[in-house]
């Protein structure tokens, strides 16, 4: 089951990543623009889903994904840590986040990072 410290690891682990604190959490960004959070006591993170897939994801696994409240109207989806099939399922999360907010620069030099079947 992966933690807080695996988010971090492996978020810092794609290019150009940064760690910085935001409204009291770990927030990681690239190019500074943010991808992914360690809201609350950290046993979920919220990362960029765009919203007709943040959708889908919610209704067929209701309790891996939820929206949080305050992020309903923004590209964002919760999912909690503990119920992660591993390590592979959180890399392809947030490389998946982390290519949405990528500049373009970026994706271009690392073509495969984030796309499925990668």
């Amino acid at each position: 089951m992966p933690d807080a410290e695996d988010v971090r690891r492996i978020a810092l682990s794609l290019p150009d990543t940064t760690e910085k604190t935001a409204w009291s959490m770990p927030t990681f960004r690239v190019a500074g623009k943010m991808f992914a959070t360690l809201p609350e006591d950290e046993t979920s993170m919220a990362v960029r889903c765009p919203k007709d897939e943040r959708d889908e994801l919610v209704l067929a696994e209701p309790d891996k994904f939820w929206i949080a409240g305050h992020e309903a109207q923004f590209a964002w989806v919760r999912a909690r840590l503990a119920a992660l099939e591993g390590e592979d399922e959180l890399r392809d999360i947030l490389a998946d986040s982390w290519r949405q907010a990528a500049p373009v620069r970026l994706q271009d030099s690392h073509p495969g990072l984030g796309l499925p079947g990668e």
